[in-house]
């Protein structure tokens, strides 16, 4: 019964890591003929910050969102688990589903060659001159936004629909600003991927712990908002044959609020 919701997280987060990170390569990359066309480092981080945001929203919006909803990323599957939107057993599957697609959707990045080399592959490190501490402290504030602006688009009607079009404006931003710091990633999915591929290791714990302490910390802040969330999807909200990414309120036969 599992297994499309499965699948789909696997598929939806290759294509993430694959999309998105070439997309990094192409910006900064060595030899990139995008670095030339665009020299202000800022605005090639704007602009990849609204693309890979675009990614996700893609995703979210395609069939593949329409089966699993689209998490893409273990903080993310872990918050509606402790909404209590999605069993602990499915909720541990789709991570895995996840680590594993993007291993996979990071191994077609060595096509880059020496250009990915340059950036390894997209991977993701604390930026130079910056501590463990800070670029640990950027992952948690930047996953904290996110996990809580998640929380708010899914837990009003009015906003719900449009919770695809907040990631490139969001990612945009925060790529914008922050990406010197830690390379902005909130999702340990999108680390693991080109590091397997590139051998970097350094801090990857940050990578874990960043996004994990953030996503609790907005799981905390609006646990008032946990039963508004009426099924554990980005979009396609009324598409759940199983049941299976229903929240709490389906299973009580409660009616969900119309907010």
């Amino acid at each position: 019964m599992h297994g499309p919701l499965l699948l789909s997280e696997l598929i939806g987060t290759g294509l993430l890591v694959l999309v998105g990170l070439s997309l990094v390569i192409a910006m900064f990359g060595t030899g990139s003929p995008l670095v030339a066309l665009i020299p202000d480092e800022g605005l090639r981080r704007l602009i990849t910050g609204f693309l890979f945001g675009s990614t996700g929203a893609t995703i979210a919006l395609s069939p593949v969102g329409k089966v699993s909803g689209a998490h893409i990323n273990p903080a993310v599957s872990l918050g509606f688990w402790l909404m209590g939107k999605l069993d602990r057993r499915l909720a541990l599957g789709y991570v895995v589903a996840q680590l594993l697609g993007a291993v996979l959707g990071a191994l077609p990045l060595l096509a880059w060659g020496d250009m990915g080399r340059s950036v390894a592959f997209g991977a993701t490190t604390p930026g130079t001159g910056y501590s463990a501490t800070a670029a640990l402290l950027g992952e948690v504030v930047t996953t904290f936004i996110m996990v809580a602006l998640l929380c708010v688009f899914l837990g009003f009607r009015r906003l719900r629909r449009f919770t695809p079009a907040l990631f490139p404006f969001l990612y945009a931003v925060m790529v914008f600003l922050e990406a010197p710091i830690s390379g902005t990633s909130t999702n340990p999915a999108r680390s693991l991927g080109p590091a397997v591929v590139s051998g970097t290791w350094q801090a990857w714990w940050i990578y874990w712990a960043g996004p994990l302490l953030g996503m609790l910390a907005a799981i905390a802040v609006c646990s008032a908002l946990a039963d508004r969330i009426e099924v554990a999807k980005l979009y396609h909200f009324d598409s759940d044959r199983g049941g299976l990414l229903r929240g709490k309120w389906r299973t009580q036969n409660e009616a969900p609020r119309a907010v």
